[in-house]
């Protein structure tokens, strides 16, 4: 072992998050040892808040500290315009691109069979619900582009076949299998413009 016990915890700790090989947790756990005591503290207790007061909108799924969560509380955006995405991490991507001016709907997941993960084992039943309460809506689905992302799909667009609902999907022109969070803003809003309709 090269390092005391305590460092070598924190820099197993690092490891854990995505991207972060042996190099980037070490650099990451010396620089944490290089701040002020009060910084860790201040640091820890924002962790443990985060855990302890962020969840799901009830709404969308989206992470919120509230019950519904700033974006569907928004009176601006276009309800009737729903944008699904497998989970939270890319309702900022989207927000960071600036230009949706729509709603999300996070999943929480996508239907795995091979998994045993199923359509109620996600937040699907809970979109069902809000297409009830819309007129005329469009879905966007911007799921990955992997067998789990298009059996989600298909599952939504023969759920809904009979609804009042166009679907819509984010253009190919994101590379098959690549996930959203890490889009760059110009080819999200590149896809987003010219996504294509999949049900009438």
């Amino acid at each position: 072992m090269i390092y005391p016990k305590q460092l070598e915890s924190i820099i197993e700790y690092y490891k854990k998050l995505p991207g972060i090989g042996e190099k980037s947790a070490e650099r990451m756990a010396l620089s944490t040892l290089d701040m002020t005591t009060e910084q860790i503290e201040d640091f820890s207790v924002n962790l443990v808040e985060a855990k302890n007061t962020l969840r799901p909108c009830k709404i969308c799924g989206h992470i919120t500290d509230k019950e519904v969560c700033d974006i569907c509380s928004d009176e601006r955006r276009d309800k009737n315009v729903v944008c699904v995405l497998e989970d939270y991490k890319s309702v900022f991507t989207f927000e960071k691109a600036g230009n949706f001016k729509g709603v999300y709907h996070v999943l929480g997941g996508l239907i795995s069979p091979t998994e045993g993960i199923g359509y109620e084992d996600i937040n699907l039943p809970s979109l069902l619900d809000r297409i009830d309460k819309l007129n005329k809506p469009e879905l966007i689905l911007a799921l990955k582009s992997n067998i789990e992302g298009e059996t989600t799909t298909l599952f939504i667009k023969k759920i809904l076949e009979k609804k009042d609902v166009v679907i819509s999907r984010l253009s190919y022109g994101i590379p098959i299998g690549a996930d959203i969070d890490y889009m760059d803003t110009v080819t999200l809003d590149k896809a987003l413009d010219d996504r294509k309709q999949i049900s009438e």
